[in-house]
């Protein structure tokens, strides 16, 4: 009997490859903290999430040789953020916000590791017979 690792991880793959997209946007913004005129940008995790589980459920392949769905998301995801106290040169990055939210997916990115981790350790156990 084969193991469909699909099934077997669920959600968590995709949520990592969001939690990894993300943190790049996020450091780019605070990369960009002193740039003129650059525009904070960040991705409605959520949501995107759900759009790619979505667009996942509904494409089935018949063939071997078939492509595989896109793991890039990122495209018009990409939202601009409001920012609280606009800066005078039109800087829309704020730091603290921009460390906060870093931070959280961070935490958020290790949590999702851990949850596959726990899946992986569990289908060694069921393949050991334990």
């Amino acid at each position: 009997m084969a193991i469909n690792f699909e099934r077997a991880l669920g959600i968590h793959p995709n949520a990592l490859i969001l939690r990894e997209k993300r943190g790049e946007l996020l450091a780019a913004n605070l990369a960009n903290a002193d740039t003129p005129d650059y525009k904070a940008r960040d991705l409605d995790f959520k949501s995107v999430l759900a759009q790619k589980m979505a667009s996942q459920s509904g494409l089935k392949t018949s063939h071997q040789g078939h492509l595989a769905s896109p793991t890039t998301l990122l495209g018009a995801d990409v939202k601009y953020r409001n920012p609280n106290q606009a800066s005078l040169d039109g800087n829309t990055v704020e730091e603290h916000i921009e460390q906060a939210k870093y931070a959280e997916n961070a935490v958020q990115y290790q949590a999702s590791l851990r949850f596959i981790e726990g899946k992986f350790s569990g289908l060694m156990t069921a393949l050991r017979g334990e």
